[in-house]
């Protein structure tokens, strides 16, 4: 099937239904470094490099008729794009624009992601922004279903977890359980962060190179899957950190954070090194388990972590590996950036991504919806026994995959 990525980011949403088998027809993202990123790994993919506010879907060449579905993360940030208007109704937000390519378009299905918070999100008037997006939906002819995925479920090496707005034509039976893809993994068997990354080069603080070799060879089966295809190890570049950094980080054990540090090692005032801050940002400069999943590799993962045994943060690589990224995945613009310079810079990119492990089992699961839709319509078929039954045919057990039984049926809602 056909897709659009509307706020497409660096792509992880786009490789994830392509591992699926989906081909990626059209990309529309207005940072110029994402989009680089995103043509650079997708070079037969047309990547629109605009303002999605500014685009009309009847300028972009494309048929109604090649568009299976549409999938994308509209920004949540404000909801809002007027000062006097409320600016947690989406209805004032970017989120109209991907309303309104799917009326446009009319797809089988879409899919759009955002942040748990959303579910719990008021306007103004007291109505939730869920209810409001299902029913600007259902004005363009769309049922729709919101699940909660956790990435750890799915062979992830993170606890992360986000909101799928799941939209059918209405016509279509939509129930709560039967697009909830199935997880991958027993939770005593997540992949854990010391599995995603040790087979990386070993470097420190201001080492590091664009490319590098290989120091050993894949040591489980998620680095044989990260490194399929791939020669070299790219975008492996550690931060330069002061030694007093350094020498803060040395200080920090296993689950804590700068908040934890002596005095001695505290954050001191910019441009006062002899001055205590009297702001400490609890999330930053955390050292995670190394034998857990990693917590949420957001945005600003290049502050929020460190490494697990060596004092300095991750590397781009080191993140795209816990984001589920290939190495084939080559990321493009600054590995960072200052806080008035415009463009995404490599962590940013890589912390907004939806991880593709993650994108590829929901995209599995909605081919699997399309493969069996007559049954689903048979009434007499029972949806919990075929959602059982789909477990086995829907996993990869090359891979050796274990399978957890239980049911995700608490984690939907539909509208």
């Amino acid at each position: 099937m056909n897709i659009i990525d509307l706020f497409a980011g660096c792509g992880g949403f786009s490789h994830g239904f392509k591992m699926a088998g989906y081909n990626s027809i059209l990309a529309i993202e207005k940072d110029l470094w994402a989009s680089q990123t995103y043509s650079f790994n997708n070079p037969n993919v047309s990547v629109i490099t605009e303002d999605i506010t500014t685009l009309d879907p009847g300028d972009l060449k494309i048929s109604v008729s090649d568009v299976d579905g549409i999938i994308g993360g509209p920004p949540c940030q404000g909801f809002s794009l007027s000062g006097n208007r409320d600016q947690k109704d989406p209805r004032n937000s970017l989120f109209v624009d991907f309303v309104r390519f799917v009326k446009f378009f009319s797809p089988k299905f879409f899919v759009m992601e955002n942040v748990l918070g959303i579910l719990s999100m008021k306007t103004k008037s007291r109505q939730y922004v869920k209810d409001i997006i299902a029913e600007e939906f259902s004005n363009v002819g769309y049922k729709v279903c919101v699940i909660i995925l956790n990435a750890c479920d799915y062979g992830v090496p993170q606890s992360r977890q986000r909101v799928f707005f799941i939209g059918l034509k209405s016509d279509r039976p939509l129930n709560q359980q039967i697009l909830t893809p199935p997880s991958k993994v027993i939770e005593s068997e997540y992949t854990s962060l010391e599995e995603a990354i040790s087979d990386l080069p070993v470097i420190e603080a201001g080492e590091g190179g664009e490319v590098q070799d290989y120091p050993v060879a894949p040591r489980n089966k998620y680095q044989e899957n990260m490194r399929k295809g791939s020669t070299c190890v790219y975008n492996h570049v550690a931060m330069r950190h002061t030694q007093r950094l350094v020498d803060r980080f040395a200080a920090i054990k296993f689950g804590q954070s700068v908040k934890h540090v002596s005095e001695e090692h505290s954050q001191r005032k910019r441009g006062d090194a002899n001055s205590i801050s009297g702001k400490v940002f609890s999330q930053n400069n955390m050292r995670p388990y190394p034998y857990k999943p990693c917590p949420t590799v957001a945005a600003s993962f290049q502050s929020n972590f460190i490494h697990p045994f060596y004092n300095r943060n991750f590397t781009a690589r080191e993140g795209a590996r816990i984001q589920s990224f290939p190495d084939t995945y080559i990321f493009q613009g600054k590995r960072t950036t200052m806080s008035w310079e415009k463009h995404l810079s490599q962590y940013q990119q890589i912390g907004n991504a939806v991880p593709p492990l993650l994108a590829q089992a929901l995209a599995e699961r909605i081919s699997w919806y399309f493969e069996n839709i007559n049954l689903i319509n048979d009434s007499n078929v029972s949806i919990k026994r075929m959602v059982q039954r789909s477990f086995m045919s829907q996993l990869n057990l090359e891979n050796n995959v274990n399978v957890r039984q239980d049911d995700n049926y608490d984690k939907v809602h539909s509208f």
